[in-house]
């Protein structure tokens, strides 16, 4: 896939009780101008909330018919990853990038993820909350040396250099990720993600620095310690017990 054929990206936001924010996320996704006048496809996936979150998608849905939004909904709570694999099967743009529905990530730094897929070197981008100049939020310590540390125990079997292997901000070439089979349903998405997409023949994986909004529990963050035993569970099952 060439910069000259790259016309839309799919924009993937699962959503859990985020009433509050999501009308606030979807925008500045619509605020968003991109590079070579690529499109912009928002798919939403309601993952069974118990708010407001189906009102809100909805009706900014019906008062901004200018932005391209396709709605989807969990009858059950299955999780987070459940929620990209549904999202991740109804993209249609050549490309996809991964967006939380709360304000932890800026969607004006869409550009920075691209840029190394329109420059031609790149077919997926991470983009690290622990690298480069832009404002990251100070929260709390066990939180990042955990992730740290996920990070690590990941490049141990992947043979990646990653600096953040548990951001939000993924940006894969489509056709590519929707050829692998995803398990898990909740944080697990993204060691599995990572360990499969580096076995991937070829690929050429990016890195670039992004901001970080961070959420307090008492905010709205949802991930928690059992979430972090079994992102590490999931390093191991997905990097020395399972390649499917």
């Amino acid at each position: 896939m060439t910069s000259n054929t790259f016309s839309k990206l799919s924009i993937i936001i699962p959503a859990y009780n985020e009433g509050n924010t999501v009308h606030l996320i979807l925008d500045k996704i619509k605020q968003v101008c991109l590079p070579q006048a690529i499109q912009k496809e928002v798919i939403i996936v309601n993952d069974c909330s118990t708010d407001d979150t189906e009102i809100a998608i909805l009706r900014y849905k019906e008062n901004n018919a200018d932005l391209p939004l396709y709605y989807f909904k969990h009858e059950v709570n299955k999780g987070k990853g459940a929620a990209l694999h549904t999202g991740i099967s109804k993209a249609t743009g050549e490309y996809l990038v991964i967006q939380d529905a709360d304000l932890e990530y800026n969607p004006h730094e869409y550009s920075i993820l691209l840029q190394p897929v329109l420059d031609g070197f790149a077919d997926v981008v991470y983009g690290s909350r622990f690298m480069g100049g832009n404002p990251h939020r100070i929260l709390f310590f066990w939180h990042t040396i955990g992730n740290k540390f996920l990070t690590f125990i990941s490049n141990m079997f992947t043979n990646l250099n990653l600096t953040d292997m548990e951001t939000c901000y993924k940006l894969f070439k489509t056709d590519t990720i929707q050829k692998i089979r995803f398990r898990e349903n909740r944080f697990g998405f993204e060691p599995e993600v990572t360990a499969k997409i580096a076995r991937v023949p070829n690929i050429r994986i990016y890195e670039v620095g992004i901001s970080y909004y961070g959420r307090t529990y008492a905010e709205g963050k949802k991930i928690n310690w059992k979430d972090g035993f079994r992102a590490i569970y999931c390093v191991l099952k997905y990097n020395l017990f399972s390649k499917g």
